[in-house]
């Protein structure tokens, strides 16, 4: 995003999910243990339907109201008109005639006290398409209160659905084919938020993180939402010491303490350029002013290569921080769309670019500036479009003698690559071949409609995603997920993203 008071331009070609219409069912059931691998408990179930005319995606929940944990549940529930499963996840789904059958996975089967899982599919339908409301768990109906049974004490494991960030610090990462790997070579998905502010903190004079806090307090809210990677958007002049308070030393001073903080809680930082240096006034151009006043369509040569030397430097050996080296290029806008092999070759190579009035800095550049510090950081490039486009992220990607490139998407509901056709054709061909991480998610709602789609593609494909924003300014506009610093999530955007992360693990 373009930060506080920005406002992202619009992109060609935007289609799909627009008329969008969300409809959310809620039942209670208490339910009894047909199965042995079931235990009785109180449950309410939600069901949430994204319905785009031909088809629809379903994201149903199942909340334990109980007072013990139950192990094993099996959800229930039929259609009255010709609704199709075409596809499930996080649980096996299955349709017999009306009737839909979902059966918890083998991670999510178990349900704490006070906890919830969620599972979602996709359907095809003419027609009419009404909410069903029969749904049943472990083949008992709705009835509200929990059976006398519950008082029983469970003897199977207990274990949650999800695991916050464990005591000690946060893994060192690396690439290793289309997978990120922990040291001792386990797979990892960075599964979190965006933590805005620090790209304005010195040139509109707010203060470091927008006078928010950083303590470990804040980061024990972040915490109890699962939240396992925190991305970071930093402001080169305010690094460098060229423009506004807090920059320079103190400023990067704050910077490490913060990420130094999230590493020692188990949460991964990624260290996101997000404005730069470099007077611009073209297509979609955010500001006239040449400091980094806002997002420019590629990042400088005067001063960006600079910059990443020097985080890289602050960073070397700690592979727990992630560097993601330009927020969100558009130099396909800068030269009205005019060219895109010239617009890719600009992303990778730099030089002079059509539309960009100063010297540019490649993508190639900036891995190659990380790299002669000796860093082997895991490090993040995007595609065309504000990263929304990555169709030749694969045939112009730079070389990382390092062998620890992740491509960054950045997918919201206004974007042109909004469909699962378009993820499957686009993103699912380079995660077949290298990480993807979804740097922003999110929508301009304050729902979460869109978002559930998203997660379910990149949940279903392993990979990565942090939502736009762990910021209190107001759902208003979209994208923010908390009304204050203590977690308390925004209505419906925030709280479906918090109920999303509580049933994910890295």
């Amino acid at each position: 995003m373009w930060g506080r008071g920005g406002k992202r331009p619009a992109v060609p070609a935007v289609a799909g999910l627009a008329a969008a219409v969300a409809v959310v069912v809620t039942s209670t059931t208490a339910v009894s243990a047909p199965y042995e691998t079931s235990a009785a408990f109180a449950c309410r179930v939600t069901y949430s339907a994204n319905d785009w005319g031909s088809g629809f995606g379903v994201t149903v929940g199942i909340a334990n109201a109980g007072a013990v944990a139950v192990d094993g549940w099996t959800l229930t529930y039929s259609y009255a008109g010709n609704q199709t499963l075409q596809n499930g996840w996080m649980g096996t789904w299955s349709q017999s005639g009306k009737r839909i059958t979902v059966t918890n996975a083998s991670w999510n089967g178990t349900i704490p006290a006070g906890g919830s899982v969620s599972a979602g599919a996709n359907f095809s339908y003419s027609g009419t398409n009404t909410a069903p409301t029969d749904f049943a768990v472990n083949g008992a109906a709705c009835t509200g209160t929990p059976p006398p049974t519950e008082t029983t004490p469970i003897t199977k494991p207990t274990t949650t659905t999800s695991t916050p960030p464990p005591p000690g610090p946060a893994p060192a990462l690396h690439v290793s084919g289309n997978k990120l790997l922990t040291a001792d070579g386990k797979p990892h998905r960075l599964l979190g938020v965006n933590r805005a502010s620090g790209e304005f903190a010195c040139v509109q004079g707010k203060g470091m993180w927008d006078s928010g806090p950083v303590d470990q307090a804040s980061v024990d809210a972040m915490k109890a939402w699962n939240i396992h990677a925190v991305r970071i958007p930093l402001n080169e002049d305010c690094w460098l010491g060229l423009s506004g308070s807090p920059s320079g030393a103190p400023y990067q001073q704050a910077v490490k303490d913060y990420a130094k903080l999230l590493v020692a809680n188990g949460i991964n930082p990624i260290l996101d350029l997000h404005w730069t240096h470099g007077q611009y006034t073209g297509t979609s151009s955010a500001c006239a002013d040449v400091n980094a006043t806002c997002q420019k369509p590629m990042p400088g040569r005067q001063y960006t290569p600079t910059f990443w030397s020097q985080v890289a430097t602050a960073f070397k050996g700690d592979n727990a921080v992630v560097f993601d080296l330009f927020n969100e290029p558009y130099p396909d806008a800068a030269a009205n769309w005019s060219d895109a092999a010239a617009a890719w070759r600009c992303l990778r190579d730099g030089g002079t670019c059509t539309g960009i009035g100063y010297p540019v800095a490649g993508m190639q550049e900036l891995v190659d500036a990380v790299r002669a510090t000796g860093a082997e950081n895991v490090v993040m490039t995007g595609g065309l479009t504000w990263t929304n486009d990555l169709t030749q992220w694969l045939a112009y990607k730079p070389v990382d003698p390092a062998g620890n490139l992740v491509a960054s998407w950045h997918s919201y509901n206004f974007n042109a690559c909004v469909t699962v056709s378009c993820w499957d054709s686009q993103i699912g061909a380079v995660a077949a071949q290298v990480p993807v991480q979804a740097g922003e998610i999110g929508q301009n709602s304050c729902a979460h409609d869109y978002i559930d789609q998203v997660m379910a593609w990149l949940d279903a494909h392993n990979l990565g995603y942090t939502a736009w924003t762990w910021n209190p300014w107001g759902c208003s506009g979209g994208n923010v997920l908390i009304e204050d610093y203590n977690g308390t999530p925004t209505k419906t955007y925030g709280e479906g993203y918090r109920a999303h992360l509580l049933t994910v693990n890295p």
